[in-house]
């Protein structure tokens, strides 16, 4: 490679030059049309805003609240354990074959589908029926 082969890493875009003359497509009003509101400077509207109307946000009816302090667990189901190589499980061994996409605040294991094999869990919470399932095949459910 020589000096005079070099190219910028990107196209550069120039700026749009508005407001210099009629041949340019963009002279005198500057592709702002004529008169009204999004033709002043400093002009148009807020977010949300319809034009005086009552907005959306406030005609829709508001009912309870989000708790922001809440966990928010990932939920894993016994038929997701199944696929589980190892045999301690733990969130990151789960995280690392990609049976789940990220931890969050922990993990949840819920009875849904069926335990083929031993198992040993270690998770933040456990149903009732799944902590069951899991102790009668002779594996362990830990509560971390």
């Amino acid at each position: 490679m020589k000096i005079e082969e070099l190219k910028p890493a990107m196209k550069k875009v120039k700026a749009k030059r508005v407001g210099r003359g009629i041949g340019s497509g963009l002279g005198k009003t500057s592709g702002r049309g004529q008169k009204g509101q999004k033709a002043r400077t400093g002009g148009g509207v807020r977010r949300g805003f319809e034009g005086g109307q009552t907005p959306l946000y406030r005609r829709l009816p508001k009912r309870g609240f989000t708790n922001i302090h809440a966990n928010k667990y990932t939920e894993v189901t016994l038929t997701m354990l199944n696929k589980s190589k190892a045999e301690d499980v733990t969130a990151e061994t789960l995280l690392e074959e990609g049976i789940i996409g990220k931890i969050q605040d922990g993990i949840v294991v819920l009875a849904t589908g069926k335990l083929e094999k031993k198992l040993n869990v270690k998770a933040t919470r456990f149903t009732a029926k799944a902590k069951e399932t899991i102790e009668a095949l002779g594996g362990k459910a830990e509560v971390i």
